[in-house]
Order: structure tokens, then sequence, then C-alpha cells
């Protein structure tokens, strides 16, 4: 069944397809290879071979189930437009968006090339919210140019990790920013001026802005494993959502 999630801008996860191949420098250490691998060790379904894709269509249907309108977070442990997920798989996960539009499916990925590919000629589930992750310049900016070409309701932006300064960013067309840093013992640092930059565009484009942590590393720059650095930026939690276009 879909999981309870700990992501503090969604309510559970939906995972129809696991593992992924790494494609950028966001990827390096990511947090959905680790629980795979701990997954396996428990001998957890699917987790056979670790984080190889592995398409799982039997829980195509569990959102259907679920009568209380539920905001899903879409393969947390995959990239639903994998390039070896082929296109007939990715109708069926959107066919199940469509038939439950009392829920909301948050849909993120780095292959944002095959995203605007599939959705060329259709438009996606008002219930079916798509974003890119940003984590610099050269990698992440060019996702959300073809995050722009798809007509969804809510297109929206996952800048987790921050890697660096992104200077001045188009956000034209884009509903929803969230930020964040990286955690784990290589997390790498997120400078606080780097955050305030993208929250101030966001403000002066009236963007909803959601700051989801510090990680590891604190906004005073001090590492902490295993102390909390919050999520408070200039003084307070940012928790903005975009309205529901439905």
């Amino acid at each position: 069944m879909p999981q309870r999630s700990k992501i503090e801008w969604t309510h559970s996860t939906w995972n129809p397809s696991i593992g992924c191949t790494k494609i950028s420098p966001g990827c390096a250490n990511c947090y959905a290879e680790k629980w795979a691998l701990r997954l396996q060790g428990i001998g957890a379904r699917g987790y056979e071979n670790g984080f190889d894709l592995n398409m799982l269509p039997e829980r195509l249907s569990q959102p259907l189930s679920r009568r209380k309108p539920t905001t899903y977070f879409v393969n947390s442990m995959s990239d639903l437009f994998h390039e070896e997920i082929d296109d007939s798989f990715l109708e069926k996960v959107f066919d199940i968006i469509a038939q439950t539009p009392h829920h909301i499916y948050q849909v993120l990925t780095k292959r944002a090339d095959r995203m605007a590919r599939f959705f060329c000629d259709t438009v996606p589930p008002k219930n079916a919210w798509l974003g890119v992750s940003v984590e610099n310049i050269k990698h992440g900016l060019p996702r959300i140019h073809y995050l722009r070409k798809t007509k969804a309701a809510v297109k929206f932006l996952s800048i987790e990790p921050l890697l660096e300064d992104l200077g001045q960013i188009d956000l034209s067309g884009i509903q929803w920013v969230i930020v964040g840093g990286e955690s784990g013992a290589s997390a790498r640092r997120m400078e606080a001026s780097w955050v305030e930059n993208v929250k101030d565009q966001c403000l002066q484009s009236e963007i909803p802005f959601f700051f989801k942590q510090w990680g590891t590393w604190g906004a005073d720059g001090a590492k902490r494993s295993k102390v909390r650095n919050g999520r408070l930026l200039s003084g307070r939690e940012w928790n903005e959502m975009p309205i529901d276009s439905r």
C-alpha cells in the first residue's frame, strides 16, 4: 500500500516503479538508493535487486481504494520518466491519476525532456502536479524550460539539494518552488545566500515558496550530523503551497 510520508510537502508516497540510475550531480547522494539497499537487506518485496529499476504493476491500483483525498508523491523511490519505463506503463499511471480526481499527485523528475515529449500532444490530468529537480545551473535550470512546455495545472520546482547560487531564474509559468539542503554524512553545504536568492525571486513573482530543510549543514555553516538544523529561514518557516486549481 502507499506509505505515509515524512516529506514535509506531501502526505503519502505511491511507487508503481522503484529503482533508478544517476544522471546529474543532484543524484550523487541519492536517499532513495540508500533506502532501497536497506529494504533489500530485510527482504522487502520489489527490492530483491536493490536499486535496479523495477516496475510493479500490482501497485497501480492502490490509490483507487482510498476515498479520503490524499496528496501522493509519485515514485519517491524512482523517476517516473526513466528512459527504461515505456510509454504504455506511463499511460497506465496517468489513467489511475485521472480516475481519482479527489487525490493530488506530485510527479517529480530529472528527465524533463522525456516528460515534455510524453505530454507533447496531451494535457496532464488537472490533479497531476508536474515538477523538475533543479540542483545547479548546468543541469537543473534547463529542465525548467521543458517543464514549461507541459500544460500541467501546477508546475513546480524542487530545488534540492541546492548546490550553488542559481543566479536569476526564469520563473514564468511556475506555480510552486521548494528549496532544501542535503542530508547525510556526505552532504554538500548549502549557503544561506543561495536560498535567500531563490526566496526573494519567488516573493517578487508572487510564487508560493516552501523551505524544506537546511539539511546536515546549518544556516551558520556548522555541520551537525545528529542534530536537526530546522527549517527557519529569515526567522520563520516557509510552508506556502500552490492553490488547488481544481
